[in-house]
């Protein structure tokens, strides 16, 4: 039976070894990469496709590009989103152009947003949104699906590349909507290569894999291009508060939103799914479950930078000297401070938008 991982889902994969060896993934090994960034240090990144041409590529100071894209569908983002910002910013930090693309045809094809306001959203919230999280604007190119012709050439040449058994072989379906937001995509990935044949890295989670194996599928059928075949890199989800599936706004009691009222969030993380055990005193016998924590993934995948300081809250807390409650309310500490900064960078890359470098077609 084929297997399938599906971009549109919202299922929490637990077993990341299994999907590395079903789906011909290589293990990520941080002695690739220089000074390796929170993500990549805690085993929240796993794993990736031709890394070792971007680690030579950040080695030699050779072109390479970063990219990824934006929907516009909220005026909200979850909290996992910052992942993928972060990688970006990382590759940026050392060397990589970088691309982000506003998905607004996807947006009004598969979410009835419009066009006009999908541009709306981007401006006034998503674009600054990534820049508060981390995104450098002035190495960084934007452009609009629904505005950028080349990828709209390019999805069509594309889509004769591929045929029907195939997409539903890597998608599980083929749904014209889908068939066209697919090879959309593929353009988009391959759209920096236009103006110079160079490796790209897609930092992206596991889910979206299919993309990633379509868009290098179709740059074997057009060798005549000299395409460099993407790379990708694959981060952990951010799972629900509730342990259940990956962060997602269709479970709002269990998602983290940015922005979000401080209050709301506190309340949310106190009811999260939590490692510690029934009885005070089983718990301090026995220590709690860490890796069942929500509030303690929290920390370590966005919360807490410093590698010691998270490690000596995990000793504290796996050997029962550290009760559930008092790990929560560090969180909800923690992510206060978080939101208050984030609401501040956000209302200065507001002031910045006009000046961003958007592709003009």
């Amino acid at each position: 039976m084929t297997k399938i991982i599906d971009p549109y889902g919202s299922v929490l994969i637990k077993d990341y070894e299994k999907i590395i060896n079903e789906f011909g993934l290589e293990h990520f090994d941080n002695s690739l990469f220089p000074a390796p960034n929170r993500l990549m240090r805690r085993g929240v990144v796993f794993a990736g496709r031709d890394l070792k041409v971007i680690s030579d590529c950040i080695k030699h100071k050779k072109p390479f590009y970063v990219l990824s894209g934006i929907m516009p569908t909220n005026d909200k983002i979850h909290f996992g989103t910052k992942q993928v910002v972060e990688q970006i910013a990382y590759f940026q930090s050392h060397g990589a152009k970088a691309y982000i693309l506003i998905a607004d045809l996807e947006a009004a094809a598969a979410r009835g947003v419009s066009l006009e306001e999908a541009k709306k959203r981007a401006l006034e919230f998503q674009i600054p949104a990534y820049i508060a999280l981390g995104l450098d604007p002035k190495k960084t190119t934007f452009y609009f699906q629904s505005e950028n012709k080349e990828v709209v050439h390019l999805a069509y040449e594309f889509a004769k590349k591929i045929t029907l058994n195939e997409f539903e072989a890597i998608y599980g379906n083929a749904d014209p909507g889908r068939i066209m937001s697919a090879v959309t995509q593929v353009g988009d990935i391959l759209y920096p290569q236009l103006k110079e044949r160079m490796p790209g890295i897609i930092p992206v989670g596991v889910d979206q894999d299919p993309h990633i194996r379509l868009t290098r599928d179709i740059v074997r059928r057009t060798k005549e291009k000299k395409f460099y075949l993407p790379s990708s890199i694959y981060h952990k989800y951010t799972p629900s508060l509730d342990g259940s599936m990956k962060m997602s706004k269709s479970k709002p009691e269990s998602c983290i939103e940015l922005p979000e009222d401080v209050k709301v969030v506190t309340k949310k993380i106190m009811k999260a799914l939590s490692g510690g055990r029934d009885t005070l005193e089983e718990h301090k016998r026995l220590g709690a479950e860490v890796d069942k924590d929500m509030a303690f993934e929290l920390l370590k995948q966005h919360l807490i930078e410093d590698d010691e300081e998270l490690g000596k809250i995990y000793d504290a807390y796996k050997s029962g000297k550290m009760t559930s409650g008092e790990l929560k309310k560090l969180t909800c500490e923690k992510i206060a401070e978080f939101m208050y900064t984030f609401e501040k960078k956000l209302d200065d890359a507001r002031k910045i938008i006009p000046t961003l470098h958007f592709i003009k077609f």
